[in-house]
């Protein structure tokens, strides 16, 4: 997807990402792609017996998906930094929508760099992950 960065200004949104429930077999993909098989995400039992209803997404499967918004909109190689905090822990089953708008534009050694307010939150609006994002144009 195409997002003009040339005529961009503070309050101009991205893109949403609707992100489908997320499953169980999500989250194994995850483990094994990622290599962190943390049983709290993985195995219900345990989940349970740590006092939790069941396993719950890595976190950094869902800033992976709103990395992903992101880069649906501009070359990775123009992300320069990204600054994230983890809110809330994301459930199977819940439908995450990824978003963001421009909180700042100025030049920086010749270069426009845009700041973005970015978030992942479920269909009841609980945020998941908030922070910003700066790109170099």
């Amino acid at each position: 997807m195409n997002f003009n960065l040339d005529n961009i200004s503070v309050g101009d949104k991205i893109p949403e990402l609707l992100i489908e429930p997320i499953t169980r077999s999500a989250l194994k993909a995850y483990a094994h792609a990622s290599g962190d098989f943390n049983p709290i995400h993985i195995d219900s039992n345990y989940a349970k017996k740590v006092g939790m209803k069941d396993v719950f997404a890595h976190g950094m499967l869902i800033l992976a998906y709103l990395g992903r918004a992101l880069t649906n909109i501009i070359p990775q190689s123009n992300l320069k930094n990204l600054n994230t905090n983890f809110c809330s822990i994301t459930n199977i089953g819940d439908v995450l929508t990824c978003s963001g708008s421009v909180s700042e534009v100025h030049n920086y050694n010749s270069k426009l760099m845009i700041v973005f307010d970015i978030m992942a939150a479920d269909e009841t609006g609980d945020i998941k992950i908030i922070g910003t994002a700066t790109i170099e144009k």
